[in-house]
């Protein structure tokens, strides 16, 4: 099983908002996932992204591969790596 960390939108139209996962790559963008990680709101001008950094690090450690857009949430949020 092959774990991802990727953005799964909420939200309505015109207005999203981001949940941060961690999920099984087979497992639809929307559809199930394994650990909700944080949220990621990209109309908010100022603290928009929300990510328990304890709980992604802990995934990359057992293997789990960032999505690009997540790597760079990381990167933004200070995660190590």
């Amino acid at each position: 099983m092959a774990v991802v960390i990727r953005l799964t939108r909420r939200g309505s139209k015109k207005k999203p908002f981001y949940r941060v996962v961690a999920a099984d790559s087979r497992f639809p963008r929307d559809g199930r996932f394994l650990e909700n990680l944080g949220t990621f709101d990209p109309l908010k001008e100022e603290d928009n992204i929300k990510i328990d950094l304890e709980k992604a690090s802990s995934w990359l450690q057992k293997g789990a591969r960032p999505s690009k857009t997540v790597a760079a949430l990381l990167k933004k949020a200070g995660a190590v790596g």
